[in-house]
């Protein structure tokens, strides 16, 4: 046997084995701990998520399911991590309409791209924010907000978690559809915005509901409306943005999924979107969620992958529309 003909067969060896080996590396996966990271402070609806569905899919796996939080400009700075990531499935992105659809018209120099830097794996969760006012403001709906507004043309404020974030295009939203001028006043992060908007430095905010809900009980806010198309069983009586300000066309969905950086590969992709779908539909998972406001979502990573493609649109008309100047 020749030598060239003898390299050729050893190359033919080492294809078929490879070819072999590839599905036996790929269900090992995962072996090693997996990071999930969070790019906002705990005790948000992202974190809270992340830490419910992080120990379900650690005991589906097998392996532990990291929590990693990255907090900072809007979430930016943890999805920008993922992103530059190696694409393996050990690095994962809680990722939310804030720091993915909502970041594009917000900054820039966005160190990445929402939809080409990202495998979107599944979407798990939504959940509405709801309108909040320090109770010693004179409104009780969005009419009554509206009226004030136009009476007082930039001078009434509003808190946000920061720039970017869906509390703060929440209120562009409103402030779009309802033609009022509202002062943005920026926080970095939902507790010390709320806690300026109890303490009556600002008169109003847009959290998402499982942040506001403790200090609504409490008497400490004054809830208004949410922002989804239906009202939320959580807060009875409350009405929806829609119903209480006659602005049709107004709904926000505060969503968070899961996203590995672009390159993974579709088998641990699908694998992961298989187990959150499972873990998401869990009594005990709806019922945490619940709890939060919250209700599953779920989508498959090319279902996920359009609805990014669709919510980074509509951020991006509403941007224009209140004429955001990006940072």
């Amino acid at each position: 046997m020749s030598i060239f003909k003898t390299a050729r067969l050893f190359a033919v060896a080492l294809l078929v084995a490879a070819s072999a080996a590839g599905p036996a590396f790929a269900e090992t996966f995962p072996s090693k701990p997996i990071k999930l990271i969070v790019g906002f402070p705990p005790g948000g609806i992202n974190d809270i998520v992340a830490r419910v569905v992080g120990q379900k899919l650690s005991e589906s796996l097998g392996q532990p399911v990291i929590i990693d939080n990255r907090a900072g400009a809007g979430g930016t700075i943890g999805a920008d991590l993922v992103a530059k990531a190696k694409p393996d499935g050990y690095t994962l992105l809680l990722g939310s309409v804030s720091n993915i659809a909502m970041a594009p018209s917000q900054y820039k120099a966005l160190p990445y791209d929402p939809v080409k830097d990202f495998t979107p794996v599944a979407l798990l969760a939504s959940a509405p924010n709801i309108l909040v006012v320090n109770p010693s403001l004179p409104v009780k709906s969005v009419k009554d907000l509206i009226a004030l507004a136009k009476q007082k043309p930039g001078q009434l404020s509003y808190a946000s978690a920061g720039n970017g974030t869906s509390n703060h295009l929440t209120v562009e939203l409103l402030k779009v559809l309802a033609d009022i001028d509202l002062v943005h006043i920026p926080y970095k992060g939902d507790t010390p915005a709320i806690t300026d908007v109890i303490g009556g430095q600002v008169p109003m905010m847009f959290p998402t509901l499982p942040v506001a809900l403790p200090q609504i009980k409490s008497g400490k806010l004054r809830a208004i409306a949410v922002s989804s198309a239906k009202p939320t069983s959580l807060m009875p009586g409350v009405p929806t943005v829609a119903e209480s300000g006659g602005l049709p066309d107004f709904e926000v969905s505060v969503w968070v999924g899961i996203l590995a950086p672009a390159g993974t590969p579709k088998d641990i992709a699908e694998r992961l979107s298989a187990e959150l779908t499972r873990i998401v539909r869990l009594p005990e998972v709806k019922e945490k969620l619940a709890s939060l406001g919250a209700e599953p979502a779920t989508m498959d990573p090319a279902q996920f992958a359009g609805y990014i493609k669709s919510e980074t649109a509509k951020w991006s008309k509403v941007a224009q529309a209140a004429k955001i100047v990006p940072n």
